[in-house]
């Protein structure tokens, strides 16, 4: 019941314990609720999540649904099948359990490796790595993006080297001979 992953990156995760860290907790059985509050750290596997406070529910499937806040909360996770993390950051964090989607709100952005967007709103579908980001406007605004659009910095992907040819052996021909022998003197 206290477990409420933020994405499913590296899939192994998922079988690992929950350890979780607050300065306080309530939990409401019946409602299948908790809250955690001050400084919390949840991690499991290579997922941690981290905020100010974080209610965690559970629906009749089992399903989880949790909301993390902060100044701001975030998410870290390893990504299934790469050396690389994805990084969240937002006033507001909601995964939906069910649908695999996280969604962040207020100052939200997201980080892959040297990519990163940020907007007021971000939605991230987990099993497809959908991104769908929408900038605030003036409501959003910051001193360095005074209009509140949606930013994003996407590195170049690093061109392949071609593959490099295996050495090549020499090899004297059969037919040729060796300039350092004296040749054989001819028959009579």
């Amino acid at each position: 019941m206290l477990v409420a992953p933020i994405a499913y990156g590296e899939r192994a995760d998922r079988d690992k314990p929950v350890n979780l860290e607050a300065d306080q907790v309530t939990v409401d059985d019946n409602k299948q609720v908790a809250t955690f509050i001050g400084n919390v750290v949840l991690t499991q596997g290579t997922l941690v999540i981290r905020g100010d406070r974080m209610v965690v529910q559970q629906d009749a499937e089992g399903f989880k649904y949790g909301v993390a806040y902060g100044n701001l909360a975030s998410f870290r996770q390893k990504r299934e099948g790469y050396d690389e993390y994805i990084d969240g950051f937002a006033e507001r964090i909601e995964y939906d359990g069910k649908a695999e989607k996280v969604q962040m709100f207020n100052r939200a952005y997201l980080k892959k490796t040297n990519d990163d967007v940020r907007g007021n709103y971000i939605s991230y579908e987990i099993a497809t790595e959908f991104f769908k980001v929408v900038g605030g406007g003036k409501q959003a605004a910051t001193p360095g993006n005074p209009e509140g659009r949606v930013r994003a910095v996407i590195q170049p992907k690093p061109k392949e080297k071609p593959a490099a040819a295996p050495p090549v052996t020499l090899k004297p021909a059969a037919d040729v001979a060796n300039p350092r022998e004296t040749p054989a003197a001819p028959a009579r």
